[in-house]
C-alpha cells in the first residue's frame, strides 16, 4: 500500500487538542499507558497463540523494550504482541474506542488536572504520547503475516494520519514518540526505571531496557539497539536488562506486596484513576484450586446501569491470559468488582462456553462472590454511622459526608445494584438483606439496616414497615405515613428503582415479617388501642351510604373504597392489595416499555377530614369524588388519567 492519508475521527481531534495544549498536570502517565497498551498485545498473541502456535514466530519470550535515542530525540516502546494490521492500525489508533467516546467528549472541562485524570479510561491511552511528543510514528507488523506486510503511522497530532506499507522482519508493535524539547528529560534511563517502577512495576512480562555501563569513570547512556559508537559519542554493548519484577502480582506473597502496588495494579487493569476503595488477595486451594485478587472500585462507572456492556473478571489459567470479562466468575449484581482469577485447574484453551458448564467456574464464583461479600462486611462491620441529636439525623454537609465511614461511601455508589441480588442470588440473600441501607422516617441518610430498624421496635410492633416511591421527598411525605408519624413508629423509605422489584424476593428479616405501608387494609395490630378501631368501626358504619356512592361514582378508577385510620391530616391515598402489584412499579415497567397489569388501587378516605364531610349531601358529589381519587394519586407520585378533565373540575369549583 503507498502512503495514504486519513482524516481523525472528531472525537480524536478534540481529545488531541487537548492533549497537545492542556494535559500537563501528570506527564508521566503516557509512559504507563503506552506500557500497558504494549503488555495488552502481548496477553492477545498468547491468548490467539493457543491455537496456533505458528503467531509465536521465532520469538517465543514476551517483553517490552524501552529505548531512546537523545540525538535523534526520539524514545521508542516495542513490544513483540500481535501486533497490526494496515486496517486495524487505521481502524485502532484513528477512532478512540466507540464505547467509550461520547462519554469521553462529554467530561471533558477544561480543567487540566481533571481532564489528565481521564487518560486510559475510555480507551484513549495511545494519544497521551502526545502530551510529550510533537509527533508519533508507529512501526507494527501483526503476528503470522508476512515481512512485507508491515504498516507505518505517522502524525503529528493534527487533524489527519498518514499510513504506508513497509518491509518488516520482526512481529510487533513499535511507538516512536518524538519528542518535544521540553521533555527530553524522558530520553533518560534513570527518569524511565523511575517511571516503570512507580506505575508498570507489577506487569507481568519484563521490560527490557539496554544496560548502562561506566567508562572512564563516566555514565555510558545506551540509546538504540544496534550497539556499538554512536552520534553523540555514546557507546552501546547491547546487552539489556530487565527493569520491573516481571511477575504478575497475583502469584507474589502478599507479604512482599505494599498497598502502592496493590493501588496501581488496580489501576491498570481498571483503566480507573482513582484508587480502590478495597480489595482481597487470597490462594484459594481443594478441590478446585486458584488465586484471586479482587477490588472493590471507590467510584461507580458510568456504564454501571449499561445491561449491554460485559463485565467480569480477568481470567488467566496458570499465569495465560484467557480473556478480559469472565461473566461466569462473578454474579451479575457484582458486576462492579474488578480484578483477577488465576485457576490451576481450567483447560488453556476455555472458551466462554465452556466456562458456562464447567463445575471448577461454578466453584469459582461461589468462593469469589463469598469473597466479596466478606469485604463489604468488614467495611459495613467498622462503618461510621453519623451521629443523631433527638433522634434525627440530618442531611450531612460535603465536608460531614467525606467523613463517613467506607461501607458508607460503598453504598453510596453501589447499594442499588447490591439489591438485585436478593432476586439473583438466594443462596446469599440473608448476608445480602443485612447490607442494606435505607434513609427511614427519623433518619434522612441512607444508613439504616433492617437489623438497625429492628433493635428500635417499639414494644409490641410485629412488622418491619416500609414505603417505596418514585423519589426521597414523595416519600417523606406520603399521606400513608400520617399516622405512623402521630405514634412514632419508625419507617423505611426506599427509593431505588430497583427497591420494588428485589422486595418482592424478601419477605422476611430475621423472623420479622416485612410490610408495606401502601399495600393491605390498615392494621397496627397492638399499636393500635381498642378505642381507636371502635371508632374506625364506627366511622365506617355510618360513613356506608358516601362509601357507596364513591364506589358507584369511580368504579372504573377504583378496586374498593374504604374508611382507614391510617390519615391524620389528608383526605384519602390510595392503596393495593397485599398481592397486588404497587402502582410505582406498574408504573415503573411501562416506562421501560414492558407490559404491565393494569392495576386498580383502593381508594382510602379519612372520614375526620373536612374535604371528605363535604361529601355527604353535596351537589358536586360526582366531580369531588374524582377530584378525591386524582389528589391521592398525584400525592403518591402518578399523575391522573385524565389531566384536563381534572384541571377542569378544580378551576369550576374553585369558580
Amino acid at each position: 500500500m503507498s502512503k495514504q492519508t486519513h482524516a481523525f475521527q472528531a472525537e480524536v481531534a478534540q481529545l488531541l487538542h487537548l492533549v497537545t495544549h492542556s494535559l500537563y498536570s501528570n506527564q508521566e502517565i503516557f509512559l504507563r499507558e503506552l506500557i500497558s497498551n504494549a503488555s495488552d498485545a502481548c496477553d492477545k498473541l498468547r491468548f490467539e497463540a493457543l491455537n496456533n502456535t505458528g503467531l509465536y514466530e521465532d520469538a517465543p519470550d514476551l517483553q517490552v523494550r524501552l529505548s531512546f535515542d537523545k540525538t535523534a530525540k526520539t524514545l521508542t516502546i516495542t513490544d513483540n504482541g500481535i501486533g497490526m494490521t494496515a486496517q486495524e492500525a487505521i481502524d485502532h489508533l484513528g477512532t478512540i474506542a466507540k464505547s467509550g467516546t461520547k462519554d469521553f467528549v462529554s467530561k471533558l472541562s477544561g480543567d487540566q488536572k481533571s481532564d489528565a485524570q481521564l487518560i486510559g479510561q475510555f480507551g484513549v491511552g495511545f494519544y497521551s504520547g502526545f502530551i510529550v511528543a510533537d509527533k508519533i510514528t508507529v512501526e507494527t507488523r501483526r503476528a503470522g503475516a508476512t515481512p512485507a506486510e508491515g504498516v507505518r503511522w505517522i502524525s503529528g497530532g493534527t487533524g489527519d494520519f498518514e499510513v504506508e506499507t513497509i518491509e518488516l522482519p520482526k512481529r510487533g508493535t513499535s511507538v516512536i514518540l518524538h519528542l518535544r524539547e521540553e521533555a527530553l528529560d524522558y530520553a533518560n534511563t534513570w527518569k524511565l526505571k523511575e517511571i516503570v517502577g512507580k506505575y508498570s512495576d507489577h506487569i507481568s512480562l519484563p521490560i527490557l531496557m539496554a544496560k548502562e555501563e561506566w567508562q572512564d569513570g563516566e555514565l555510558i547512556e545506551p540509546n538504540n539497539e544496534e550497539g556499538g559508537r554512536q552520534p553523540g559519542g555514546m557507546v552501546k554493548t547491547g546487552e539489556w536488562e530487565t527493569i520491573n519484577k516481571a511477575s504478575a502480582l497475583w502469584t507474589r506473597p502478599k507479604k512482599d506486596i505494599t498497598d502502592e502496588q496493590y493501588a496501581d495494579f488496580y489501576k491498570q487493569i481498571s483503566r480507573d484513576f482513582e484508587a480502590p476503595l478495597t480489595w482481597t488477595h487470597n490462594r484459594v486451594e481443594g478441590s478446585t484450586e486458584y488465586t484471586q485478587l479482587l477490588y472493590i472500585p471507590s467510584k461507580a462507572p458510568q456504564d454501571l446501569w449499561n445491561r449491554d456492556k460485559k463485565a467480569g473478571i480477568k481470567l488467566y489459567v496458570k499465569r495465560v491470559f484467557i480473556m478480559d470479562d469472565a461473566e461466569a466468575l462473578m454474579p451479575s449484581y457484582l458486576r462492579f468488582v474488578k480484578g483477577v482469577v488465576d485457576s490451576a485447574d481450567l483447560p488453556l484453551n476455555v472458551s466462554r462456553e465452556l466456562l458456562q458448564e464447567s463445575r471448577d467456574v461454578k466453584a469459582i464464583r461461589e468462593g469469589c462472590t463469598k469473597r466479596v461479600l466478606s469485604m463489604l462486611e468488614d467495611l459495613a462491620k467498622h462503618d461510621k454511622e453519623p451521629e443523631a441529636q433527638d433522634g434525627v439525623t440530618d442531611v450531612l454537609s460535603e465536608e460531614d459526608n467525606a467523613q463517613l465511614g467506607q461501607y458508607s461511601k460503598f453504598y453510596a455508589e453501589f447499594g442499588a445494584v447490591l439489591k438485585e441480588g436478593l432476586g439473583e442470588d438466594f443462596g446469599n440473600q440473608a448476608r445480602l438483606s443485612k447490607l442494606l441501607r435505607f434513609a427511614s422516617s427519623t433518619h434522612d441518610t441512607v444508613s439504616v439496616s433492617f437489623a438497625d430498624y429492628k433493635a428500635r421496635m417499639k414494644e409490641g410492633q410485629d412488622a418491619i414497615y416500609y414505603i417505596t416511591a418514585d423519589t426521597m421527598a414523595a416519600a417523606k411525605n406520603s399521606p400513608q405515613l400520617e399516622v405512623f408519624k402521630k405514634k412514632g413508629i419508625e419507617v423505611l423509605l426506599m427509593t431505588d428503582r430497583v427497591d420494588e422489584w428485589a422486595l418482592n424476593f424478601v419477605n422476611e428479616f430475621d423472623g420479622t415479617p416485612l410490610q408495606s405501608v401502601a399495600k393491605g387494609a390498615f392494621d397496627l395490630g397492638k399499636l393500635q388501642d381498642e378505642e381507636e378501631k371502635k371508632a374506625a368501626e364506627d366511622a365506617a358504619e355510618t360513613f356506608k351510604p358516601v362509601l357507596a356512592k364513591l364506589k358507584e361514582a369511580l368504579k372504573d378508577k377504583a378496586e374498593d373504597v374504604r374508611v382507614t385510620s391510617r390519615l391524620v391530616d389528608s383526605p384519602a391515598c390510595l392503596v393495593v392489595t397485599d398481592d397486588g402489584m404497587s402502582m410505582q412499579l406498574a408504573r415503573m415497567l411501562k416506562q421501560a416499555g414492558q407490559s404491565a397489569p393494569e392495576v386498580k388501587p383502593v381508594l382510602e378516605v379519612n372520614p375526620e377530614h373536612a374535604l371528605v364531610k363535604k361529601l355527604d349531601g353535596s351537589v358536586h358529589f360526582h366531580d369531588l369524588a374524582h377530584i378525591l381519587f386524582d389528589q391521592a394519586l398525584l400525592a403518591e407520585g402518578g399523575l391522573p388519567a385524565d389531566p384536563a378533565a381534572y384541571v377542569k373540575r378544580v378551576n369550576a369549583l374553585l369558580s
